[in-house]
């Protein structure tokens, strides 16, 4: 069952602290799906099954507090907490996953905790390895704040509203409709790639000297 039509059977309640739940697991440095559950429930926010502002609020909320946590598990543990990771989970906390970890570290500084909230590698190490890297609190606070707020917030607000969207295009046409617009579209663009295609061929068969005429 997909997560998307797993999370439609359970209450909205839960729904919102299930994202929280996850996010912050996350977050704290275990390798769970939480932007997997953030879009399926701000879909489902978009089908009006739970409030997108509480999708977003939970979402916020784990993040923020996952990584504080991670941060200090980070700072308490240091880079042995990692060697111990990389044996258990190589999948996940393998020495080349730290090195690129660490080069981001280093690139971006505090930075770092910022993007790391919007890829899945440094989501999962941000918070510790700051803590690990004994990064100052407050610098690792802003960033990590701003990042789950930007994250959070944004990708609940895009997603939200793309099914809306969406929603209302599939209560005008039929899928025969949209199957066949879909299908012209594909159509078009191979077609325009295949005349692009030719008419690159013959200018460059028009530059091409003709190998059978010689000069007098």
């Amino acid at each position: 069952m997909h997560i998307n039509e797993w999370l439609q059977t359970i209450p909205p309640l839960a729904i919102i602290l299930l994202v929280g739940f996850v996010i912050g697991l996350e977050s704290l440095g275990i390798p769970l799906p939480g932007e997997i559950v953030l879009v399926s429930a701000s879909l489902l926010a978009a089908q009006h099954v739970v409030s997108p502002v509480a999708v977003a609020g939970a979402a916020m909320t784990g993040a923020i507090v996952g990584d504080s946590i991670g941060y200090a598990i980070g700072r308490k543990g240091g880079k042995p907490l990692f060697v111990w990771a990389g044996r258990k989970f190589p999948k996940h906390f393998g020495p080349a996953h730290l090195a690129t970890a660490e080069k981001a570290f280093e690139r971006w500084g505090m930075w770092a905790v910022f993007f790391g909230r919007f890829i899945a590698l440094l989501r999962i190490f941000a918070g510790p390895l700051a803590g690990a890297l004994h990064m100052r609190y407050w610098k690792f606070l802003t960033a990590n704040a701003l990042g789950g707020i930007v994250w959070a917030g944004g990708t609940t607000a895009v997603i939200y509203y793309l099914g809306i969207v969406a929603e209302k295009w599939l209560s005008r046409f039929s899928w025969i409709g949209l199957l066949a617009a879909v299908l012209f579209g594909i159509g078009t663009a191979w077609f325009m790639k295949r005349r692009a295609a030719k008419a690159a061929a013959e200018l460059e068969s028009d530059a091409e000297p003709d190998p059978v005429s010689k000069p007098a």
